[in-house]
């Protein structure tokens, strides 16, 4: 059993793991080109299938010509707080495979640029920083705006930042400013087979 931040695992789990939670509380602070580089070098390494590395990490940093456009594209209620963070991502993937001798389908695209993100996110983690990714926002809008190609999903954004108290967040968000907890393990894993289902 693991303790930290305030989570308790079943088993022993790293404390890199329990550390990483997503925050809303950020203070205005700048990130250095080569600071966040060296964020998304951790992602760089993830595993994918045929090592074909289908993830794309597009980046803003605040006070940067980008950073009021990609904040743009989020809906209000994640603009609210992420735009005192210092950073934002957008992780998209390739959902085709080259360098075969016809382009196919790449099934696992999605998976493994989630490896890769949260590879940044657990070295953010390691390097000080907090970070909280988000799926709201138009994906339309962000897709022209960053001017991605056809094949290429956008998946999500990570906002990165240092972390602020909870006490300069709206009231209403005050309370949800802790680390959450998970389900048992008993409910998400099983062998053999997944397990008959009960009820309606």
């Amino acid at each position: 059993m693991s303790e930290s931040s305030g989570r308790v695992s079943e088993t022993p789990v790293e404390p890199l793991i329990l550390d990483r939670w997503s925050p809303r509380a950020f203070v205005a602070a700048p990130i250095s080109e080569a600071d966040l580089l060296a964020l998304l070098e951790a992602g760089r390494w993830a595993p994918s299938a045929y090592n074909s590395q289908p993830w794309r990490f597009l980046y803003a940093r605040r006070d940067t010509p980008d950073w009021e456009r990609f904040l743009s594209w989020l809906i209000p209620f994640n603009h609210s707080w992420a735009q005192h963070a210092s950073a934002l991502v957008y992780v998209a993937s390739h959902t085709i495979t080259a360098g075969k001798a016809e382009p196919v389908p790449a099934p696992t695209h999605a998976f493994d640029a989630g490896a890769a993100a949260v590879l940044v996110q657990l070295q953010a983690v390691r390097a000080g920083w907090a970070t909280h990714p988000v799926s709201g926002f138009d994906k339309e809008v962000a897709r022209a705006g960053l001017e991605l190609p056809d094949d290429y999903a956008l998946n999500a954004a990570i906002v990165i930042g240092r972390q602020g108290p909870a006490d300069i967040l709206p009231e209403g968000l005050r309370a949800r400013e802790t680390p959450s907890g998970r389900r048992p393990l008993s409910e998400l894993a099983f062998a053999g087979r997944f397990p008959a289902q009960t009820g309606a």
